[in-house]
C-alpha cells in the first residue's frame, strides 16, 4: 500500500498536498474490518514498547472519545462492534462526523499510529477509483483538470487486503478508537 502511495505521489507532485500536520482527513469516524484493528492493536503493542508514555496518551484519548461517543454509539459500545441493522448503519452516517482521531496528536498535527495506520488512511490523498469515478482529498487537486486528476490514480491493491480478510474469516466492524483501545 506504501509503495503505490509513493507512486501516485510522485505522478501528483504538488497537486498532492498531503503532509504532517495536514488533518482534515483525521476528523471523523470510519468503519474499521477486523485487519485493520489487529493492526492498530499490533501497532499499540510495539508503541508501548518502544514509547511507552506516548502508547499511555493514544490509549487516553482513545478512551475519553470512547466516553464521549458510547451513548450515541451505533452498535454494542462494550465491545465497540458496529451494528449491521438498517437503523444503526443509518445512524452511523451522522455519528462523531467532526470528532478528531485518537491516534492525532493534537499538539503536533501527527498520527502517534502512522505506520499502523487504517486502509482507509493509507488511501486518502491520491486520486482513488470509487466506482465508476475517482475520489481523492478536496485540499487536493484543486486546479487540477479531470486528465491531469486521472494521470495520478493510485492503484490499490485490494487483491492481499481481501486475502487476508478470508483468512481472519471476521465480518466484525468498529472504529479506531475501539482498536486503539484495546
Amino acid at each position: 500500500m506504501d509503495s503505490a502511495f509513493a507512486e501516485a505521489a510522485q505522478h501528483a507532485g504538488d497537486r498532492l498536498t498531503c503532509k504532517e500536520g495536514c488533518t482534515q482527513c483525521c476528523h471523523g469516524a470510519f468503519v474499521l474490518n477486523q485487519l485493520d484493528a489487529m493492526r492498530l492493536q499490533a501497532g499499540m503493542n510495539a508503541l508501548r514498547e518502544t514509547d511507552a508514555d506516548r502508547a499511555r496518551e493514544v490509549a487516553h484519548r482513545a478512551q475519553m472519545w470512547i466516553v464521549e461517543h458510547e451513548s450515541t454509539f451505533p452498535g454494542d459500545s462494550g465491545t465497540g462492534l458496529l451494528g449491521s441493522s438498517d437503523e444503526e448503519r443509518a445512524r452511523f452516517e451522522d455519528f462523531a462526523n467532526e470528532a478528531p482521531c485518537p491516534g492525532l496528536d493534537p499538539e503536533t498535527g501527527r498520527c502517534d499510529v502512522y505506520a499502523w495506520r487504517p486502509l482507509t488512511c493509507r488511501i486518502f490523498g491520491p486520486p482513488v477509483r470509487m466506482g465508476e469515478g475517482l475520489a481523492h482529498c478536496e485540499l487536493c487537486f484543486t486546479s487540477a483538470s479531470t486528465d491531469e486528476v486521472a494521470a495520478c490514480e493510485m492503484v490499490v491493491p485490494f487483491d492481499l487486503e481481501t486475502e487476508l480478510l478470508e483468512e481472519i474469516a471476521s465480518s466484525d466492524e468498529t472504529v479506531v478508537a475501539y482498536a486503539l483501545a484495546g
